[in-house]
């Protein structure tokens, strides 16, 4: 079984890179699958599996879809690691 993330996009690395950030934690993923990394895509949101981005979403299916995988991993209770108090 394959599991696929959602991310948005919050800047550009190069013409094939995007910076994703999943849920708190924040990667470079490969844009290249789906047409590449522009300015444009800043702030859409994009499945990502095995550090290549593989479709675009909507920002509701992306909200969702990480509901449900907190859910499974019993974490429903944490927002994201920027919103815990020191």
């Amino acid at each position: 079984m394959c599991i696929a993330i959602p991310g948005k996009i919050k800047s550009i690395v190069d013409e094939n890179t995007a910076t994703i950030d999943m849920g708190g934690i924040c990667r470079d993923v490969n844009m290249a699958l789906v047409g590449g990394a522009n300015e444009s895509i800043i702030g859409k949101h994009f499945l990502v599996h095995v550090g290549y981005a593989i479709a675009e979403i909507s920002e509701e299916e992306s909200e969702e879809t990480m509901r449900l995988l907190k859910q499974i991993a019993g974490l429903e209770d944490i927002d994201t690691f920027e919103s815990e108090s020191p």
